[in-house]
């Protein structure tokens, strides 16, 4: 699961991420030191999991926590202060956890354990299908719904999307493997979102392409291709 842990105090982040460690489900961590970071890094990253601080400047853990809870899919919350006294306001905002600093390792064994309830299955089931990639040596997300087509180049696969182009690790092969329900092999080199096919078309020299939503090329068919591509429509 990804973890994004927020705190203004660097030693309480460092503290938090050794402790996570001990748990190979949970160490995928990312840090904020402060809310505004905070919604940005979970709008790039999309954690399952966030760590976070109640008392920090400009913007607290609990109004941060309210932002979180208005997305269609918000991370698990787990608060972490060094006040009791704001249980109930965590309790209020619907928090998985309540972590009281200096955190020890019994209490976050104890609050791992809670989270038990939120499998990676459950998460990913509820999560909507992201596709990660790096951009400046930063890992970014987009939703899968915002792919128009994947294609193979050279030693790279270029996805394109709503908003822009990235280069991707993965083959057309693993990608294919990974959303067998989302994504639909049109060409050796070509996979579409298939939520995007609105149109199959036979272009002048006889061959097919297939028109996408929000996309203004037509991509090519190939003939193994092209009964599946038509029943998809």
């Amino acid at each position: 699961m990804k973890v994004l842990i927020v705190d203004d105090e660097p030693l309480a982040r460092a503290r938090l991420q050794r402790l996570l460690a001990d748990y190979p489900d949970y160490n995928h961590a990312a840090q904020a030191s402060n809310g505004n970071e905070a919604l940005q890094q979970v709008k790039l990253q999309a954690p399952d999991i966030v760590f976070l601080d109640v008392d920090m400047p400009a913007m607290s853990g609990l109004e941060v926590a309210t932002q979180l809870n208005k997305l269609p899919v918000p991370p698990a919350i787990i608060f972490v202060t060094a006040h009791p006294e704001h249980a109930l306001d965590a309790l209020q905002l619907s928090a998985a956890g309540y972590l009281v600093k200096p955190v020890t390792e019994q209490n976050l064994a104890n609050t791992i354990e809670q989270l038990g309830r939120l499998t990676r299955a459950h998460v990913h089931k509820q999560r909507p299908a992201m596709i990660s990639y790096q951009l400046a040596g930063v890992t970014r997300s987009v939703a899968l719904a915002e792919v128009c087509y994947v294609m193979a180049e050279d030693k790279y696969t270029r996805l394109i999307f709503t908003n822009g182009e990235a280069l991707l690790d993965q083959s057309l092969k693993q990608l294919e493997q990974d959303y067998p329900t989302q994504l639909l092999r049109i060409h050796r080199k070509i996979l579409i979102n298939k939520s995007r096919l609105v149109a199959l078309k036979k272009a002048g020299d006889g061959s097919h392409v297939v028109a996408l939503s929000d996309c203004s090329c037509l991509l090519p068919v190939s003939r193994r291709a092209y009964k599946t591509v038509k029943d998809h429509l």
